[in-house]
């Protein structure tokens, strides 16, 4: 929770069943996550904890509340007016309430997540299955798909995809690609394209739709994370192989 009125910031543990109310609160509406805002309702919401996930209700009659995934490269969802126990899938959430200066959050925790074990379907009979997308995270191509994806790996709110002299630049730092060239790098973008996201154009195309698709696939279904980061060479900003913050 963040810290409030002198009051370090803090946190409040749910027992699986147990429910905390957020809010700006009031004498007569106390909650157990207060956020001091004149903007922000007197019971604005709920986390109810079920164990595995949580769920959340937006008790406000007119402010939607939003859910960010901090490490998801900009994912959310938004939780309308009146919407009861909607379940957050995020092990590591950011709950963000709009003010009239700028924005108010909090952070939600959730248990690890449980997850089926291969060896139970390793000797299922029938045809294996085809993989979707095969990547090689070895290959320069890759290399150049994690350089398109870096900024919004790093940044949620970044919108613009690097050009391709911005990712010659970022690769031209990595010991093994000294000298690549932007032809190099074109290719790789065509070959991504092409051969393995088999991206199609949109109907509104545009000169830079190849490098935006191409990050919006591998960002959407996984294939770019925020581990891949660390196939890069150091940033110049110093904000490392991890998501700067």
């Amino acid at each position: 929770m963040p810290a409030l009125r002198g009051r370090p910031a803090c946190s409040l543990e749910l027992q699986a069943g147990e429910v905390a109310r957020f809010g700006r609160g009031e004498p007569q509406c106390p909650v157990g996550i207060e956020l001091a805002d004149p903007a922000v309702p007197r019971v604005a919401g709920e986390i109810l904890s079920t164990g595995a996930y949580w769920q959340l209700s937006n008790l406000s009659r007119e402010q939607s509340l939003v859910v960010e995934n901090p490490e998801g490269a900009g994912e959310y969802f938004r939780v309308p007016p009146g919407r009861l126990a909607a379940p957050v899938p995020f092990e590591f959430s950011r709950v963000v309430l709009a003010t009239r200066s700028d924005t108010l959050a909090f952070q939600v925790y959730a248990p690890d997540h449980t997850y089926l074990d291969p060896r139970t379907v390793a000797g299922r009979p029938g045809a294996a299955t085809v993989s979707p997308f095969s990547l090689n995270e070895d290959a320069l191509y890759f290399l150049v798909l994690v350089a398109l994806c870096e900024p919004r790996l790093r940044d949620l709110s970044t919108v613009a995809v690097p050009t391709t002299p911005q990712v010659v630049e970022r690769l031209r730092r990595h010991p093994d690609h000294a000298g690549i060239t932007a032809s190099a790098v074109g290719f790789h973008i065509d070959y991504l394209a092409g051969s393995k996201l088999r991206v199609k154009p949109p109907h509104h195309q545009r000169l830079d739709w190849k490098r935006e698709t191409l990050v919006s696939v591998a960002l959407r279904f996984g294939l770019v994370r925020e581990s891949h980061l660390a196939l890069l060479p150091p940033s110049t900003d110093g904000a490392g192989p991890g998501r700067s913050r």
